[in-house]
């Protein structure tokens, strides 16, 4: 995601818009009126699945943290300003839990398809976040095949599995609610933010 705060702003906006599009299709939901044209997962979820999912996120990322660590890498992280920070823990989440645990998931084809599925998927997010890849204005589009970028990706990747886990578990997620998606998504963004805050890496407002 490029930092451009007019950017920054212009998406949180339309993610907002389409937040409160959702929430509306939830309380529909609670109120025993589903809105049959609903917004993937907006229905309800059990309490016990938004803090198994938040602790999964933060788990993951005390996980990638000491990868880091213990492999020397962690001085090669990227830096974050604040308003970054903020439309990554407050607004990524809801959009691309929408996108890819909401509508990018395979249904009514079994357990199998369902899994695999998510495993390609996961691909597709791993790949699409900017760790084994560059774009940078006036430069040409090229790859960065560090170890520092298959580290990350790979830690991408993980976590779109436990936000699909979230998702697909049906015995905790009887509603294949998004809400679980959300908490672990936000957990996870909000222990990185706190991370890079702690190692000097949170620079800047914009």
């Amino acid at each position: 995601m490029n930092d451009n705060p007019l950017l920054l702003l212009v998406t949180a906006s339309a993610g907002l818009y389409v937040a409160w599009q959702w929430l509306g299709d939830l309380r529909a939901a609670r109120a025993g009126r589903p809105n049959p044209h609903a917004w993937p997962g907006a229905t309800p979820a059990p309490g016990q699945a938004f803090a198994l999912a938040a602790f999964g996120g933060v788990a993951l990322t005390l996980a990638e943290t000491w990868g880091e660590s213990r492999l020397g890498l962690a001085a090669q992280q990227s830096q974050m300003t604040a308003l970054f920070a903020a439309y990554t823990m407050l607004v990524a989440p809801f959009v691309e839990e929408l996108i890819f645990r909401g509508f990018i998931v395979i249904d009514r084809r079994g357990a199998a398809a369902r899994w695999a599925g998510a495993v390609g998927a996961s691909l597709v997010f791993a790949a699409l976040h900017p760790f084994l890849w560059e774009w940078k204005k006036g430069e040409p589009w090229h790859l960065t095949l560090t170890a520092k970028g298959w580290f990350s990706t790979g830690a991408v990747f993980t976590g779109s599995l436990w936000f699909y886990t979230m998702r697909l578990a049906a015995r905790l997620n009887p509603h294949g609610s998004l809400l679980p998606c959300f908490s672990a998504h936000g957990a996870k963004n909000l222990a990185v933010v706190a991370v890079k805050a702690a190692q000097g890496f949170l620079v800047g407002w914009w």
